[in-house]
Order: C-alpha cells, then sequence, then structure tokens
C-alpha cells in the first residue's frame, strides 16, 4: 500500500529526480552529487523552515493524502426494495409518495435551542488566513443563500490591522469581525447561523465580549483542535513591521522579528516572510466547565466545541465533558487534514483518521447514552466532500451526527465562482467554462434560483463564488435525496447505522458496522427457509 511520498509532495513544490524512490525515507534510491532538484531536502538546504509548509501562502489549500487502511470509501450504503421511514406524518409509503423529491434534508443542532439548516453540511472554520479573508463575501454570502452554518474561525480579530485595544488590552473595535459578521448577517434566511470561534489568543482579547456587546452573536465556539494539526493556528506575514505588530499584540512569531541577526536577514533578502502562531491550549474538566458558564452568563444562547484528531483520552474529555456542559454542538474533525496552512508532514502524519475516530465517537456516545445520560448532538468533519460522505456519516454517528462540517469542499466553490466573474472580465473564460456559455445566466445553472431569492435587482450583487457554493450545496442536497430514497429514509432523523455495510473485515472490525456478506443474512435466511 502507497501510504504517501515523505520527501516530495506538490503541496511542497517538491519532486523525486528518480522514479526509484525509498518507501520509508522518500529518498531517492540513486541520490547524485550534483542533482538540481527539486525533493524536500534539496529546498530545505536554502530555504530552511519554509519548506514545512504547502505554498505558496495565500493562494492555496492543502490537504493530506496519506491512504490509510480504512477510510470512508470502504463502506457502502444499502438499498432496499420495501419500507420507507421518514415521511410526513400521515403520508402512506408508495410509489406515489416516496420519490426522492420528497426526501427531507433538514437537519437541526442544539441543547435547548435549537438551529436548524436547509442541508446537513456546514463550513469549517473560516478564519485568520489570506484564503478566507481574500474571499469571505464569496463565502459568507454562499452560505447564507445555502442555509447552512458558516464557523468564522480563530484570530480574525488579532490579526486585523483596524485592531484597537484598551488599556486592559481587550478589543474596542474590529473592523474584519465586523465586515465578517456583517455579510452573513446580511443574506442569513432564518436557516444555518454564522458562529465566532475562540482559541488562547481572542480568549485574552475578549473576542466573545466584543462579539456579543456589539453584535449580539447567538453562539461561540471554544476550539480544542482539528484535523489538520494539534498546535495553534499560523499565518504567514511578508512585512517586518507587520511582525513586530503581531508580536506586540502577544502572538509567537517566528523567526523573531526583534533579532538583530533576523533583521540583518530580512534586510539581505533571504528572510522573505514570518509565521505567526497561536499558542497551544490547555483543557481541564474544571477550567472547561467554568468557561461554558462564563460565555453563558455573558449571554450567548448557545455553546459549541471544535476538537481534533488527538489521542481517545480527548475524545472521551469533549463528550463526557460536553455532556456534562450541556454543549448544543461537538464536531469531531479527523486526520488527515486539509487547511490554509498547515505543517505539511503533520497534516500527514499526526493524529486519529477520520474513521477511526468516529467510529469510536459512536461507541462512546453509546455508553453514556446507556448509562443515561444525554451527549451533545455531535459533527463530523475529516475530508469529507460529496453526498455518499455526508450520508456515510450521518449513519455512522446514528442517532447523534446532525451534520458534517466540510473544509476545502465548502471554499472551491466559492473560489471557482470568483474566478470564473475574473476569467469574464478578461474575455479568457477556459474552455471547461465557455461551453456553457459566456455570461452567469448561461453559466450558473443555479442563477435565477438566487434571482428568485435576492430580487431581480439584488441578484447582480451577489458574489459568484456565493453562487457557485449555492450551486454546491444544491448537489450535495439533490445527491443526497437519491441516496437517502434509495435506502428508504425520507429525513435526516430515520438514517440508521443498518444503511451501511463494511466492504472488508478490517473495516468491519473498525466501524462495528456488518461485512456485506454478513449485513441482513438472517433477514435473508428467514425469506429462504419460509
Amino acid at each position: 500500500m502507497n501510504l504517501c511520498k515523505p520527501n516530495a509532495n506538490d503541496a511542497t513544490l517538491s519532486f523525486n529526480r528518480s522514479k526509484s524512490v525509498v518507501p520509508m525515507s522518500g529518498i531517492c534510491s540513486r541520490c547524485i552529487d550534483g542533482c538540481r532538484g527539486n525533493c524536500e531536502i534539496f529546498r530545505s538546504t536554502f530555504r530552511g523552515r519554509e519548506v514545512i509548509y504547502p505554498g505558496p501562502f495565500g493562494k492555496v489549500t492543502a490537504g493530506a493524502d496519506k491512504d490509510y487502511p480504512v477510510d470512508y470509501s470502504h463502506l457502502n450504503i444499502q438499498g432496499y426494495a420495501l419500507g420507507a421511514s421518514g415521511l410526513p406524518e400521515g403520508v402512506a409509503a408508495g410509489p406515489d409518495t416516496a420519490v426522492f423529491p420528497a426526501v427531507n434534508t433538514e437537519t437541526e443542532y442544539g441543547w435547548d435551542i435549537k438551529v436548524k439548516m436547509a442541508v446537513p453540511i456546514f463550513t469549517g472554520a473560516l478564519g485568520s488566513t489570506e484564503i478566507a479573508r481574500s474571499n469571505w463575501e464569496h463565502f459568507a454570502v454562499g452560505a447564507a443563500l445555502s442555509g447552512v452554518t458558516l464557523v468564522c474561525g480563530e484570530n480574525v480579530c488579532g490579526i486585523d490591522p483596524g485592531l484597537e485595544l484598551n488599556g486592559a488590552n481587550k478589543i474596542v473595535k474590529s473592523p474584519e469581525l465586523d465586515r465578517r459578521l456583517e455579510v452573513y448577517q446580511r443574506y442569513h434566511n432564518g436557516y444555518g447561523e454564522i458562529l465566532v470561534q475562540m482559541n488562547v489568543e481572542d480568549t485574552r482579547l475578549g473576542v466573545a465580549e466584543y462579539a456579543i456587546d456589539k453584535h449580539g452573536l447567538d453562539t461561540i465556539e471554544l476550539k480544542w483542535g482539528q484535523g489538520a494539526k494539534c498546535i495553534g493556528g499560523e499565518i504567514k506575514v511578508d512585512s517586518i513591521d507587520r511582525a513586530l505588530e503581531l508580536k506586540k499584540r502577544g502572538y509567537i512569531v517566528t523567526p523573531d522579528p526583534t533579532s538583530p541577526v533576523v533583521q540583518a536577514a530580512y534586510k539581505d533578502g533571504a528572510i522573505k516572510e514570518f509565521e505567526r502562531h497561536s499558542r497551544l491550549g490547555f483543557v481541564s474538566e474544571e477550567g472547561f466547565l467554568a468557561e461554558v458558564e462564563r460565555l453563558r452568563k455573558l449571554g450567548f444562547k448557545r455553546i459549541t466545541l471544535k476538537t481534533g484528531a488527538y489521542s481517545l483520552r480527548e475524545l472521551a474529555m469533549a463528550i463526557k465533558w460536553g455532556a456534562r456542559a450541556r454543549i448544543d454542538l461537538l464536531t469531531i474533525d479527523g486526520a488527515p487534514g486539509g487547511t490554509g496552512m498547515s505543517p505539511w508532514r503533520m497534516m500527514q502524519e499526526w493524529g486519529i483518521p477520520s474513521i477511526y475516530l468516529h467510529s469510536k465517537a459512536y461507541e462512546y456516545c453509546e455508553k453514556l447514552t446507556a448509562r443515561g445520560e444525554r451527549v451533545p448532538d455531535i459533527a463530523f468533519a475529516g475530508g469529507f466532500s460529496s453526498e455518499d460522505g455526508v450520508f456515510k456519516a450521518l449513519a455512522l454517528g446514528a442517532p447523534y451526527v446532525k451534520a458534517v462540517c466540510m473544509g476545502r469542499a465548502l471554499m472551491i466553490p466559492g473560489m471557482v465562482g470568483k474566478n470564473i466573474g475574473k476569467w469574464m472580465e478578461k474575455n479568457d473564460l477556459p474552455k471547461t467554462v465557455s461551453e456553457y456559455g459566456s455570461t452567469p445566466e448561461e453559466i450558473f445553472v443555479n442563477y435565477e434560483a438566487i434571482r428568485e431569492i435576492v430580487g431581480n435587482d439584488a441578484v447582480k450583487e451577489v458574489p459568484l463564488g456565493a453562487i457557485g457554493i449555492y450551486s454546491y450545496a444544491d448537489k450535495i442536497k439533490v445527491g443526497l435525496q437519491q441516496l437517502m430514497a434509495g435506502a428508504r429514509c425520507f429525513n435526516v432523523r430515520s438514517i440508521t447505522r443498518k444503511e451501511l455495510m463494511a466492504l472488508t473485515h478490517e473495516c468491519a472490525s473498525v466501524t462495528g458496522i456488518p461485512y456485506l456478506m454478513n449485513a441482513y443474512s438472517e433477514e435473508a435466511e428467514a425469506i429462504l427457509n419460509s
């Protein structure tokens, strides 16, 4: 099995010269003195720490490509020829009622005060990365029009060039956070919500207080981690003055912009960029419960938690402590990760892969439920991009999983739609797009649907990337309706683990889903013996 190439990947702009590569090290089996490159060792020789990260920063999102022994593709979805569950009350199942457009894809999450979403997907945290900032209008408007939740990620205030702090180092003004919240709320249609995520620095700066006092935000999210990495979030800046500003605000900045050696290297042109890092979070049950209570006293209606691909100990902590704190949603993000900027080797080699982590999450939820404890609503994250993945996640974690959190998959349509607009302005549409036309009305199949939502004049103000995200969400919805109808599940609540079968014995062992030659075998034998 080819798990990865540890010394070359397109994400790090590196490649092996030789076709023969040592599997463990990734070094060419014949390394020649005089080679002109361009493996990671070669690039690291003169660019050092820069090669840790995917590049070029601010222009790419990168996702790990390690091939794990078991993943969600090792599950298949059951299909049935009789029965139907989840139809509206009073509607009898039959060929005229149990049609796939009748499938209800709405879902909801929350302990007491629920949030409804039109489709059981929502965005991963779009925080301080340049990709999130420069594409925000496309992402936010698209999520709002699609009726799904948008997570505004960590460090947005901390890197805001217009940030104003008081004498206690607390936020007085953050134009960038103001912009982000306003854009989503302008198009919010009653489904989904926007919430803000906090890390250590955000908490210290008073992001929660600012978000509720100025914007009346309903939901705040605490963050323990993500599937891409177990350290704090990073960005890069190319100005030493900006690096000094961020260091003054309390961030970890490397290399140290106050060092005379670093300043000299920057002046020489050898150092071209600086990394801004967040701190590692340290959690305890007492501290976590106290923080949730503090946020509730500030006035937040809902508290959510995002955790990552940590050990099973941390998974149990998140579920158990989340239950005690009565949090409204727990998002469990598995490896491998995809992000705007995370250490590439960490994305490849760190953490518990999604299907393993999610299978254990279900097991732990079952144990707590059996003891009479109510667990929070759950969302799974970690590499999902299509309707079949959404269905499998909902089924694997049923009845606890209410939605799937998507990272790059919900960002890409925004960037594609944006670029279509740029290409049209330059009369430079690629053939993959121009075959459908040369105007937004011709190219975007959902353009008229957006016009119907916002009005004839306002549709011209909707960013094309937002229409792209709406179209992608619509594709997920319709595809999900078809899969759900095939499994005779006509609403999200009716999806169960019985709708899945494992294609290998190893997958069955990991997930607890029956091997396909055993699934429904008792029912089959009963029919044969009747």
